[in-house]
């Protein structure tokens, strides 16, 4: 198991190898009570010779401890590591914006997809040191591509039916949704 020591901010931080990193999580929320996975993000340095690292933020609920693991990968090779929502359900979504924004792949992951930028998305990934401040197409270029993107190609038939219903709803509930409004249910007349 890897050693972690105290961070600058006060979290026990320690970098756990790339084919090893399922089962130390597993140990870490099984063994060790940090059964809360709060996030996952990635971190790349200007330094192209430093790793890009993967970190999870991890908590034990009961012991209110808080970890943080690091996974090193070298920038110039293969992006990959094991996904770990076979131990936390929450890191799908999680992950998936680690792999739009850096580019880094869940082995395993169920729905590895983008989240933020559309499918289609030619640009690369915009957390990446090497991704130009305004993009690598003029601006007239990416709105052309948003426009011919299709996001209805990657929705579900539900997620689709749902959004066509909107216009089956009443009017002062269309008016709710509008304004943002969750959870009231207006009194009865």
């Amino acid at each position: 198991m890897t050693t972690f020591t105290a961070a600058r901010d006060g979290i026990p931080t320690g970098v756990v190898d790339v084919a090893r990193l399922l089962d130390d999580m597993k140990a870490l929320r099984d063994e060790q009570g940090f059964n809360y996975l709060v996030d996952i993000t990635a971190v790349e340095y200007r330094d192209r010779e430093r790793p890009l690292e993967v970190v999870y933020l991890l908590r034990g609920l009961t012991t209110k401890n808080e970890l943080r693991v690091k996974v090193e990968l070298d920038p110039r090779g293969e992006l990959v590591v094991d996904s770990v929502v076979p131990l936390w359900r929450g890191a799908e979504w999680l992950e998936r914006e680690v792999y739009d924004m850096f580019g880094v792949t869940f082995r395993g992951h169920p729905d590895l997809r983008r989240i933020l930028m559309w499918e289609t998305y030619a640009e690369g990934h915009p957390l990446r040191k090497d991704f130009p401040l305004r993009g690598r197409f003029s601006r007239a270029e990416q709105v052309r591509q948003a426009l011919k993107a299709n996001p209805e190609a990657h929705y579900s038939m539900e997620e689709l039916s749902i959004a066509e219903a909107y216009h089956e709803l009443p009017q002062d509930m269309r008016e709710r949704v509008r304004r943002g409004e969750r959870g009231k249910i207006p009194d009865s007349p």
